[in-house]
């Protein structure tokens, strides 16, 4: 997992065409729930900044929800999804309306984009979503993304706005992703323990090794560390440089200087298809493999055969989305051809086995229909 190209830097991201901005809900609200227009109106100066050199500008938003929290009189988040879903109705149109009104002082127009987990799964729904963003792009719009929160569901749902820019990022074929927090960088312990040191760049997972981090943040916000390194490491992963920071330092961030952490892309660009296997699809199941069909399907790309699988957890159909998880913990995902009640009688049978009973033998998981996954980057504590 080393950078691509080793001589790339942040630098590079001062000369990016087009950029993917996440905020997170602490930066633009207040204690109280309600939005902080001038961070917000801060944030949107140095984005239209960005517009007026020329660059094209996709901002994934959190605040919906937290927005909603003050008009509505609750005394915090929400902690059940029916009252959470409606806190974000009330709250997604006030966030939009504070952003079309500030991109509007700068002369810029705002779209907005509600996405689920649904939209990137079904290959329709992906191409639709597309091409919407390439052609607000085209059109000098500002798109302004954001989870569907009034209609996602526990079931489906990416969980947090970090994740969703990695795999927008990847949507619009972004030249950069900017994650913007409460924190100014990636420590190796937690910020708030003086002697935890700022990571000022990530190359390889090796820069991790040290590095131990919580969930969630703010009491504000759904995310925390976690999700936004494993939103680096999506972003990374299919070729794309991501830096994280704090929202003040936007503007330095955008210029390429050296504030947060910058990670270097570790991967190319992969096909849609192999994003949404890794990380977007539904899992319904596991299959654990021996060493060496996890080999097989990781070092040599090959496709996994009944023979190198122990045992099947969950219930799934044929066609769906399981997890294959090696002795060293989950290697990849893929598409099963065959449901949970059809294995269980072909586990660890050769093909010639299989076939000595009548059987037609065909892979398990075609490698065409594989995705592999990456092992945890980071240490959590406990």
């Amino acid at each position: 997992m080393e950078a691509v190209n080793a001589s790339e830097s942040r630098t590079d991201l001062s000369r990016a065409r087009r950029l993917v901005v996440k905020v997170g809900s602490s930066s633009l609200t207040g204690a109280d729930g309600h939005l902080d227009l001038a961070a917000l109106r801060s944030l949107v100066e140095v984005l239209s900044q960005a517009r007026a050199a020329g660059r094209q500008v996709v901002l994934v938003s959190s605040g919906a929800v937290a927005a909603g929290i003050g008009p509505i009189g609750l005394p915090g988040r929400p902690k059940d999804l029916a009252t959470a879903q409606a806190t974000a109705s009330v709250g997604q149109g006030l966030l939009v309306a504070r952003y079309t009104e500030a991109f509007g002082r700068h002369g810029l127009t705002v779209g907005q984009v509600l996405l689920t987990a649904g939209d990137l799964i079904r290959r329709q729904h992906y191409a639709n979503a597309q091409r919407a963003l390439e052609r607000l792009l085209a059109l000098g719009v500002v798109p302004i993304v954001n989870e569907n929160d009034t209609v996602a569901t526990d079931e489906v749902r990416f969980g947090d706005n970090d994740r969703l820019a990695a795999l927008v990022s990847h949507l619009v074929r972004a030249d950069g992703l900017v994650l913007l927090t409460d924190v100014d960088g990636l420590y190796d312990g937690p910020p708030t323990d003086p002697h935890a040191r700022l990571v000022p760049e990530v190359r390889s997972l090796a820069d991790l090794s040290e590095v131990e981090v919580t969930g969630r943040g703010s009491d504000i916000g759904t995310g925390g560390m976690v999700t936004k390194l494993d939103a680096a490491s999506i972003a990374t992963g299919s070729g794309v440089p991501v830096v994280l920071t704090c929202a003040p330092h936007a503007a330095r961030a955008l210029a390429g200087e050296p504030v947060g952490t910058w990670f270097a892309p570790t991967g190319h660009r992969v096909s849609a298809r192999r994003l949404w296997l890794a990380h977007a699809a539904q899992v319904r199941g596991r299959l654990h493999i021996d060493a060496g069909a996890a080999r097989a399907v990781t070092d040599g790309k090959r496709s996994l055969l009944a023979a190198g699988i122990t045992s099947v957890d969950g219930d799934f159909e044929a066609g769906d989305a399981v997890e294959l998880v090696g002795p060293t913990g989950v290697v990849a995902r893929g598409l099963v051809a065959y449901s949970s009640g059809d294995l269980p009688e072909m586990l660890g049978k050769s093909s010639h086995e299989l076939r000595e009973h009548g059987d037609v033998p065909r892979a398990v998981v075609h490698r065409d229909d594989l995705a592999q996954v990456r092992p945890g980057r980071v240490r959590t504590p406990g």
